[in-house]
């Protein structure tokens, strides 16, 4: 049965057989992570009502899917009745224990929170992972899937679609490799997101949880909370327990071609500000600094300290001197990146779109890396399932594969890490290889606004802020580095 195609196998049984049955392609023809060109990749999807809806779309067209899994069925009926003979389920613990020796391949578009516990489990069954952006919701779980990816092998992409999309990170890359801006010291990149609403105030009121929709499902590993219509669906983004806020939700589009362009590896030093900080909801907007040090030479270029500044929720860098007049500087896509340079200024909206240098120069220079065919039609899942087809020895790793998008991860959700760490009042050091803060005392205590509320009295606002009581600050960081899970819910270990 070795040599049979997936088509001529299923041409064999009898057209009821061949509804009721779901081959995997490790039996037709797949041998050793080979799947031949002519089968089809068996896939399920976890997470599917929202960006998970808009990659199946870009993955049905050459491949089967076979499983389909959410916590909230009305919200994915749409994709549930686009594929009638995909399995259902709710639970995804579930959907591998029934299926695991039938699927090949699975998409991971689910919260931010539940992206590294469902990705890992998948990769230890030996499957190849499409996982959306961002990568994962701490610092240990982005450390834990490049980790297992290098163990595992498997094919795997992160969602940032833009790695892929018009070239514009593949060309900033070059420029700089080929030492067309100089040596870069300071990057500063803002985006004009949260559309969503973010520093709010905890919700008191309790809604009635929906027949179609799942709340332990959805709250999986973090705390339960009681059911309100504000976290559900899409606006979890804003809600620490959930998500990562603007900077998580766009920093990988926006700072890849930072990450990718200048080799950047783990910070030592970083600090973040921000609007009104709550315990539980991401502030309206923000400003981050992170420091990489020098890293290694390349042939044409050097690579000194860097500092990374973001900026979101309206929040901009100053305009470059001699930024044209009257332009805009947000770029496209609702994004801006600017790298500094000795010798010119290069500037991109979102995703490393349209580059342009502030000298008015087009650098004509070496093309190196590999572009992505049709990457305005879905090149970036298309690519993801090519080497999902191809042998491990000799596969070409996708744009955004873990091996890189696990350690550029990082550097987007210490973001995160230093904008909720802020009211320690200090420039925080990291050591990168060892996942701690090296400045934060044993004895060191933080305290958090619950609470932000005022009435005006009288035509005088009278402010009303409840605070926590002092929480241990070594421990709280700890906890913001590597979760404390709910229990009943576990990472996979950590690949020695």
């Amino acid at each position: 049965m070795s040599n049979i195609t997936r088509r001529s196998f299923l041409q064999r049984g009898t057209a009821a057989a061949a509804a009721l049955t779901i081959v995997p392609s490790t039996v037709l023809g797949k041998s050793h992570g080979h799947t031949a060109p002519t089968d089809k990749l068996n896939i399920a999807g976890v997470g599917i009502g929202g960006m998970g809806n808009a990659n199946l779309k870009n993955m049905e067209t050459t491949e089967n899917i076979v499983a389909l899994c959410d916590i909230d069925w009305k919200y994915s009926k749409p994709v549930f009745d686009r594929h009638p003979n995909a399995k259902k389920y709710w639970d995804y613990r579930k959907m591998y224990d029934e299926m695991g020796k039938s699927i090949d391949a699975v998409l991971v578009a689910t919260a931010d929170h539940t992206h590294a516990m469902i990705t890992a489990d998948a990769m230890t069954l030996g499957k190849h992972v499409y996982t959306q952006k961002p990568l994962t919701h701490s610092v240990y779980e982005s450390r834990l899937l490049t980790n297992l990816a290098k163990k595992y092998d498997v094919a795997t992409q992160m969602g940032n679609q833009g790695s892929s999309l018009a070239e514009g990170v593949d060309l900033i890359c070059e420029w700089i490799w080929n030492g067309e801006i100089g040596e870069v010291t300071k990057v500063e990149c803002a985006t004009n997101r949260p559309i969503w609403p973010q520093g709010l105030n905890a919700p008191e009121k309790v809604d009635k949880i929906p027949s179609t929709l799942n709340w332990d499902l959805f709250t999986g590993p973090a705390k339960l909370r009681p059911f309100n219509k504000t976290y559900h669906p899409w606006n979890w983004r804003g809600w620490w327990d959930y998500g990562t806020g603007a900077l998580g939700d766009m920093a990988c589009h926006i700072l890849h071609p930072v990450f990718k362009g200048l080799n950047l590896g783990y910070p030592t030093r970083v600090q973040g500000s921000s609007t009104l900080l709550l315990q539980d909801c991401a502030p309206n907007a923000q400003h981050v600094k992170l420091v990489f040090p020098a890293r290694d030479n390349m042939p044409k270029v050097a690579m000194p300290e860097v500092e990374v500044h973001w900026y979101d929720g309206g929040m901009m860098p100053d305009r470059p001197e001699g930024f044209p007049q009257g332009k805009e500087l947000m770029g496209s896509g609702g994004g801006l990146c600017i790298f500094h340079g000795t010798k010119d200024t290069l500037i991109c909206g979102c995703y490393g779109v349209e580059p342009w240098l502030l000298s008015g120069r087009k650098p004509n220079v070496p093309q190196t890396l590999r572009r992505v065919k049709d990457a305005m039609k879905g090149g970036h899942e298309q690519d993801w399932i090519r080497a999902c087809k191809e042998s491990a020895g000799s596969r070409v790793q996708t744009k955004s594969n873990f091996l890189e998008a696990g350690p550029f991860n990082e550097m987007v959700v210490m973001g995160v890490l230093a904008v909720r760490l802020q009211r320690l009042n200090k420039e925080l050091l990291w050591d990168g290889p060892n996942m701690r803060f090296t400045n934060i005392d044993p004895n060191e205590t933080i305290k958090i606004i619950q609470k932000d509320t005022f009435e005006v009295i009288d035509g005088d606002p009278k402010f009303k802020t409840v605070w926590t009581d002092p929480i241990n600050a070594q421990e709280f960081a700890a906890g913001l580095i590597k979760h404390n899970y709910r229990e009943g819910w576990k990472l996979v270990d950590m690949p020695r």
